[in-house]
């Protein structure tokens, strides 16, 4: 069975605490229930990662690739500046969708620049917590596209 890498960076694991202006009310914990729901619908698996500092997420991108098929990260803060991140998926040589609660593009101007961007097959933006089930779905399609 498939699996996909769901990366959340800094502070997403304080959603439900955070701005509901910009984030909503919903938890990661239910963002997390609600793709796993779709994933299983859709029949592939998925893992789900948090970190707050970015070495992590770089060890668990270089750990968990080799076992997967795509990958949807919210880098979250390190959107702008986390290049030993980009440089981790692209070694990952895997697809990536970038997912943002928040539309960054309407938002402070330091927020509207992604260094992930440019290398995703795709960006979901201001979507709420949908975005990752969007996410989701596009790279099944796109994974089952690639193969065939």
């Amino acid at each position: 069975m498939d699996r996909i890498l769901v990366i959340n960076g800094p502070n997403l694991n304080n959603l439900g605490k955070r701005d509901a202006g910009h984030y909503g009310s919903i938890t990661l914990a239910d963002i997390q229930e609600r793709v796993a729901t779709r994933a299983d619908e859709l029949g592939v698996q998925v893992a789900f990662f948090q970190s707050n500092h970015e070495g992590a997420i770089v060890d668990w991108i270089q750990a968990e690739s080799d076992n997967a098929v795509g990958i949807i990260i919210n880098g979250g803060a390190l959107t702008q500046v986390g290049y030993s991140i980009l440089d981790a998926l692209l070694d990952s040589k895997l697809p990536v969708v970038e997912v943002h609660i928040s539309n960054i593009h309407a938002r402070e101007e330091f927020r509207r620049h992604s260094v992930i961007a440019p290398y995703a097959f795709g960006q979901i933006a201001g979507l709420g917590w949908r975005g990752y089930v969007y996410a989701l779905e596009s790279l099944v399609v796109h994974v089952k596209e690639a193969s065939t």
